[in-house]
């Protein structure tokens, strides 16, 4: 396909110097000016984000692991879909043992991927073609084989000791307190040659870095640098609410019963989210301000509820896009819930705006969460629409648009994913939302050559994949593509307010989006039952006018008094005065 070409661009060029090697872990490289473009507006506003794990999306050698060049190959689909912009999943040297989120090299771009001028090559088609790419920022921890981590652990007086978080154990070798790692387990690792126990709130490969120390704050934002330097458009931060723990070690609470890996249940009281991280994300927020561009910052933000994931904007300071977990976990359709939510959201005191998504690289994918069994292709279109009509930034999932199924290891010698190995069968991992992409019904569905994709490809690729579903108007695809184009041409779902109505409905959410020069309706029924409503009383207008209905309606225009939704139907409707 021939390649689009952009309209004439202003570019601006600015010289930064590189942090010395001793702060970035890695050999300097020659520095080249980075081509960067002017920004009228905050494009992350508009945007829509589409997350790709590399390992999955397409390979382009035969060795049956995704890659650069495999993302590369697709950025024309991207673009016809209606993406704006790609968050790609640790592509940094890595030993592999978390899926790239062990990181052995920051400034580096792991061979299984490709090369450093594969990278530059992939940033440069992307802006042809309007999109940017958004780098995974894994600042919580590092590799045990990262070069400070062999320097740290090397001796009690290594200048990068302090680095990490290292202590003494209780008498008996016991670790310092009961804290544990998320993947189960204590989070602390004696090693024999210092006899002092390392934190890891992860893997024991994956040991916490010791925000405390300034020098970690220079080597880490140096890393920014070096990524904004070659035309990145931003980052997604990782565990960000984990930097900090408690100075006095004090014990976690104990919670009621047991985890999947058998230990006692705990809550993480003094490891996670304490106020400090406020403080790394301006300076972060800071660094990346040197740029233009508009560089975005998103963060892993699985706070606890809408007030705590609010402080993360600062004020207007620190983080533009932090990931809404409240929403992505509801984990069931109900109205009253989701309606509660999204007021929340649209009311929060920072007047920040919301980022939005179901499924990402560490859960199920959302027909799996959300779907009854009998209507998850129904259900995959009204959580689309959900997604792509309310007022924030959405952020898609590889495959979502397809309707790709989770499919979990059959046997415990098949899970790649450490925590499946360690908390077999409660914990099945996360192989299965990591499943390669279904281009086509062809053999090992397009993604690879080989026989042997490094995941096996699913069954339900020979129904779920682009050539099949391209071809269907009445597909998943096709709902998620059309729905991209109302949202970038329709003035109400592009800059909009939001407002629900029908607000003691049960089963039904319906809101408006507003702006001066329209005002479109969308209700949802999230029951298994036909649901009828009247929005006269709340939509000031006769008649709407039908932009996206599921199941498709024949007509166009049809009166607001009697509204008729089919079993997780949808209605996408734009206000006729």
């Amino acid at each position: 396909m021939k390649l689009k070409q952009t309209a004439i661009r202003r570019f601006v060029l600015r010289l930064f110097t590189f942090l010395p090697a001793f702060f970035l872990g890695t050999a300097a490289v020659a520095q080249q000016p980075s081509v960067l473009p002017d920004s009228h507006d905050e494009w992350w506003k508009h945007a829509v984000i589409y997350e790709i794990n590399p390992k999955s999306f397409q390979d382009s050698n035969g060795d049956g692991v995704g890659d650069i060049n495999g993302i590369a190959s697709r950025l024309d689909y991207l673009h016809d879909l209606g993406i704006d912009a790609i968050w790609i999943s640790p592509m940094y040297p890595s030993p592999g043992i978390d899926n790239g989120y062990d990181v052995s090299d920051y400034t580096a771009i792991d061979p299984l991927y490709g090369t450093m001028a594969d990278f530059e090559r992939l940033v440069a088609e992307a802006r042809k073609r309007d999109i940017r790419v958004i780098m995974d920022y894994v600042i919580n921890h590092t590799s045990d084989q990262h070069p400070w981590f062999r320097e740290s652990r090397s001796s009690l007086t290594n200048p990068k000791r302090d680095w990490y978080i290292w202590h003494d154990g209780k008498p008996g070798w016991g670790p310092p307190n009961n804290w544990q790692s998320w993947f189960g387990h204590s989070a602390w690792t004696y090693d024999p040659a210092t006899k002092q126990f390392y934190y890891h709130y992860f893997y024991v490969q994956q040991p916490d870095l010791n925000w405390r120390n300034p020098e970690v704050h220079k080597a880490m934002e140096g890393v920014l640098d070096f990524w904004l330097q070659r035309g990145v458009s931003g980052f997604r931060i990782d565990a960000v609410s984990r930097l900090f723990e408690d100075p006095q070690l004090r014990d976690d609470p104990y919670l009621p019963g047991r985890n999947a890996y058998g230990d006692r249940n705990i809550e993480h009281k003094y490891t996670d989210n304490f106020p400090e991280v406020n403080d790394v994300l301006k300076e972060l927020r800071r660094t990346v301000n040197k740029y233009p561009g508009d560089p975005v910052l998103l963060t892993e933000a699985d706070e606890p509820n809408i007030a705590e994931l609010t402080k993360v904007y600062g004020n207007g300071d620190e983080i533009q896009l932090p990931m809404d977990f409240q929403i992505a976990d509801v984990n069931k359709l109900s109205a009253p819930i989701f309606r509660r939510l999204f007021d929340e959201v649209e009311n929060n005191t920072a007047h920040g705006q919301p980022e939005y998504f179901f499924s990402n690289h560490d859960q199920p994918r959302q027909w799996d969460r959300y779907g009854d069994g009998v209507h998850n292709d129904q259900i995959a279109k009204l959580l689309a629409t959900l997604l792509l009509t309310t007022r924030g930034t959405p952020q898609m999932y590889y495959g979502e648009e397809l309707g790709m199924r989770t499919t979990d290891p059959a046997r415990k010698e098949d899970v790649r994913d450490p925590i499946g190995k360690l908390g077999w069968p409660k914990e099945k991992g996360r192989d299965g939302e990591r499943t390669p992409m279904q281009w086509s019904a062809a053999p090992e569905a397009g993604f690879t050559s080989s026989k042997e994709p490094w995941l096996p490809v699913p069954p339900s690729a020979a129904t779920y994949n682009v050539a099949a579903e391209e071809r269907d108007p009445e597909s998943i695809f096709n709902t998620y593509k059309t729905l991209l184009a109302l949202r970038k041409s329709v003035p109400a779902l592009r800059d909009g307010t939001q407002e629900s109505i029908d607000r003691d409905d049960p089963n039904t959410f319906a809101y408006l989006r507003k702006s001066d020069h329209s005002t479109v309706v969308i209700a949802l029924n999230m029951s298994a039952q036909t649901q009828h409503l009247s929005l006269r009383g709340d939509v000031h207008a006769h008649s709407a006018k039908v932009l996206y209905a599921s199941p498709s309606t024949s007509g166009e225009n049809f009166s607001l008094e009697h509204i008729t939704l089919a079993p997780f139907g949808v209605l996408v409707a734009e206000c006729v005065q």
